[in-house]
């Protein structure tokens, strides 16, 4: 499975479900399809490494058999190595992980790869790019948080347009945002390098397809 290694120069749009109605996951997502969408944006908490509980991947099985898009699933856990195998076989095509909380990155990523998945890595948004900088030969995607990890609905934060731009300085490795990504927000973090587009309570605060075609817009017209 690939989608980051044939993603190209392309800037595409992922509804996170994490503001998503979990009474119609897949139907929710079929709207944000019709708008556009390429990808959905799986997010896994376990009440320890942020301050939330979400799902696991028995949903992520459910929604990758219900749905057409490519499911990434964000680790947003403290061992992320127990739960690879199980997203692996619920059929993600992209597993990210925190390397605020990995000890052996190369190996975790690996295990990845290994699975079949990309591998990607998140990065807290106060975790410097060099952090990563001998994981990125093991690397298909970052994806860059926007704000701190846990809850949808937050406030973006400006200077990680920056850090997007130190990333592309460093790689060209497809970068992904998440966290507060808006109509408005879009285009400065496209400008900066990034392509692809997560966002979650815009999209679904209204119509998912409308809202998720004018970030997405929003997003290319930057280019």
């Amino acid at each position: 499975m690939t989608f980051f290694g044939q993603l190209g120069g392309r800037v595409i749009g992922a509804p996170s479900i994490l503001s998503a109605d979990f009474s119609e996951l897949a139907e929710e997502v079929r709207r944000a399809e019709r708008g556009g969408a390429e990808l959905v944006h799986f997010d896994v908490m376990d009440n320890h490494f942020v301050p939330n509980l979400t799902v696991g991947p028995a949903v992520a099985a459910s929604l990758a058999a219900a749905v057409d898009l490519p499911i990434d699933a964000h680790l947003q856990v403290t061992n992320p190595d127990n739960l690879i195998p199980s997203f692996i076989e619920a059929g993600v095509v992209s597993i990210s992980v925190q390397p605020e909380v990995v000890t052996h990155l190369h190996r975790t990523l690996g295990l990845i790869r290994a699975g079949g998945c990309e591998a990607g890595v998140a990065l807290n948004p106060t975790t410097p790019p060099e952090l990563i900088a001998w994981a990125l030969p093991y690397v298909d995607y970052i994806n860059v948080m926007s704000v701190n990890p846990g809850f949808g609905g937050q406030d973006f934060i400006p200077e990680m347009v920056e850090k997007v731009r130190r990333l592309k300085e460093l790689t060209d490795v497809p970068v992904e945002v998440d966290g507060g990504i808006t109509v408005q927000t879009a285009p400065l973090m496209v400008e900066a390098g990034a392509q692809i587009l997560v966002a979650g309570s815009a999209v679904f605060k209204g119509d998912p397809a409308t809202e998720m075609q004018r970030i997405i817009e929003a997003g290319q017209s930057a280019r």
